[in-house]
């Protein structure tokens, strides 16, 4: 069964191999010139970077991220849907190859390679943009490269893209086994797929490892970002790679406040927009207040702590939808 599996499923195979092969090669060839660079400058890595390399890391980003839902679509929702709507699915069944065998051989095989060609790929892209995630976690090239934590490069690097494959794999299949059609079972895995990518960054991954804060007080020199005119302030994080999660302001009791109505006041003279100057009288008014701005944040240390969390979670979600798999099969499919 696995070798009639495999016979089923190598070309889709072969095809993703072959991609991953030659973009590993491209890396390979590049990246030995970044870690002299690195070595030689530091974090001044980034400002010696050409244009073809900043290319190859933005088009690194976007193979990661690719290979899962590539995955999802084209080798999962098609695995059993495509038997479903031929009905060679019978045929097998009929013989002495039960169902669980039948499915057990399919989805193992398939998230076997999955894993193995999504962790080979964000391999070779965590180690070609390893110069440049060291200099921008040192404080370098922050306005152009993505800290290790930004949640862009995050889902691009370690070893959760294998959880990523795993989900979006066994997604795919199982929505294809509910819905029985390839084409739609494909749409909505990737539908799914993406809804999850942004769910978990925003809402989830925060909440996967301890979290830090700091308090800063406001006052004359603070660099802070205004909002909602003078409703709300931001103040930049004096943490390299780090990733700030939330930001609050407090007022003099340490208890979370907009800031007084007297700071947009300040902010808004009546002959037109407000010169540096007031801007930095209001922002020491708003210090003798007592004001100060909380901030929470995950430091550059929580990065491997944030990947196995989110790796396991993506196995467990992947786990779970390969037993509501074996369920369907047994007590729905006929």
């Amino acid at each position: 069964m696995i070798w009639l599996t495999w016979r089923q499923f190598r070309t889709q195979a072969a095809v993703m191999f072959a991609v991953v092969a030659g973009f590993a090669v491209l890396l390979a060839v590049t990246g030995p010139q970044l870690a002299d660079l690195y070595e030689s400058g530091g974090s001044s890595l980034v400002d010696q970077l050409s244009s073809t390399d900043q290319t190859l890391y933005y088009t690194g980003l976007t193979v990661v991220f690719a290979v899962p839902a590539v995955i999802g679509m084209f080798w999962g929702a098609p695995l059993i849907s495509r038997e479903l709507e031929t009905g060679t699915h019978r045929l097998v069944w009929n013989q002495s190859i039960t169902r669980t065998r039948w499915f057990a051989a399919k989805l193992g095989v398939g998230a076997l390679a999955a894993m193995t060609a999504s962790g080979l790929v964000s391999l070779a892209v965590t180690w070609w943009s390893g110069p440049i995630d060291r200099a921008v976690d040192n404080g370098g090239g922050t306005e152009t490269y993505l800290a290790r934590l930004d949640p862009l490069a995050f889902a691009a690097r370690g070893i959760v893209p294998v959880g990523y494959a795993a989900f979006a794999f066994v997604l795919g299949v199982t929505l294809g086994l509910v819905i029985h059609r390839t084409l739609p079972a494909m749409a909505t895995t990737l539908a799914v797929y993406t809804a999850v990518q942004v769910a978990v960054p925003l809402w989830v991954r925060s909440h996967l490892a301890a979290s830090s804060r700091t308090t800063v007080p406001i006052g004359s020199g603070t660099p802070i970002g205004i909002r909602e005119e003078g409703r709300e302030i931001a103040v930049p994080l004096e943490q390299p790679g780090a990733w700030l999660t939330s930001e609050q302001t407090l007022n003099a009791a340490g208890r979370p406040s907009s800031p007084p109505a007297s700071f947009a006041d300040c902010l808004q003279p009546a002959s037109g927009p407000p010169s540096m100057e007031r801007i930095d009288r209001c922002v020491a008014d708003l210090g003798e207040r007592g004001y100060q701005q909380q901030l929470t944040y995950h430091p550059a240390g929580n990065f491997w702590p944030l990947q196995w969390a989110e790796t396991g979670l993506y196995l467990g979600l992947a786990l779970a939808l390969a037993g509501f798999c074996a369920w369907w099969l047994r007590r729905r499919l006929t």
